[in-house]
């Protein structure tokens, strides 16, 4: 790992485990390695996600707080002290007012003062509440004095990405914190337990834990510039 030291990092997703997907072994190596102050922003419980355990084990009553529980061990897993529950509704992002997803965003900002932020990369997150999410983040740092705005790096998972941007600015080996990611993962069951169970048969059966996602995570450096409403 090569990471630049930062005053305090704020990541930005809509659902419960966005994050142990996207930066998971970064912001660990970050708070473990770097005693980096590190704050989780989840704008919903992900109370509409389509899984209820493999096998089942949740019902959509019964999801939005097991969604809750798997997301603060996840954020433990991480070594995330300051995790924020915004208590939006799952699938809904994206129907919510530009301005007061934006407004949300800069108290955040206000309130932090980070260096670095974490969301998704505008036009290439897939989900629409992925793609709301990021506009806002993009929109409240493009407001901001240049001098004083902190940078953004976006994920991205659309196929034609690398087509349209070119490979990612940042591509980061995470295999030293491999297990905190995979941590991390685990700790989503309710959505992330049938890849987890596939992965952990592999890994008793003696092969390398070779998955690309648990040794690099990817990310784009963002212009906010770029994104002028």
């Amino acid at each position: 790992m090569n990471l630049q030291p930062q005053r305090h990092i704020l990541i930005v997703y809509p659902h419960p485990d966005d994050e142990a997907f996207s930066v998971a072994g970064t912001i660990a190596y970050y708070t473990k390695k770097m005693n980096t102050p590190v704050t989780y922003a989840c704008l919903t419980l992900g109370e509409m996600g389509r899984n209820l355990g493999n096998p089942p084990f949740a019902t959509r009553e019964s999801l939005p707080e097991i969604r809750r529980k798997e997301l603060v061990a996840a954020a433990e897993a991480m070594g995330i002290q300051d995790l924020r529950m915004l208590g939006l509704r799952d699938k809904t992002i994206e129907f919510e007012d530009d301005e007061k997803m934006v407004k949300l965003v800069e108290g955040l900002i206000e309130e932090l003062m980070p260096s670095l932020i974490f969301t998704f990369l505008p036009g290439f997150a897939v989900h629409p509440d992925h793609e709301a999410t990021a506009r806002a983040v993009v929109e409240a740092v493009r407001r901001m004095p240049t001098a004083a705005r902190p940078q953004i790096l976006g994920c991205a998972f659309a196929n034609d990405t690398i087509e349209k941007n070119g490979e990612p600015h940042i591509q980061l080996d995470i295999s030293e914190m491999k297990m905190d990611k995979l941590k991390a993962l685990q700790a989503h069951a309710s959505q992330t337990g049938w890849m987890m169970q596939e992965t952990e048969k592999r890994i008793d059966n003696g092969e390398p834990m070779s998955e690309s996602w648990l040794n690099v995570e990817k990310f784009y450096i963002i212009n906010p510039d770029q994104y002028v409403k």
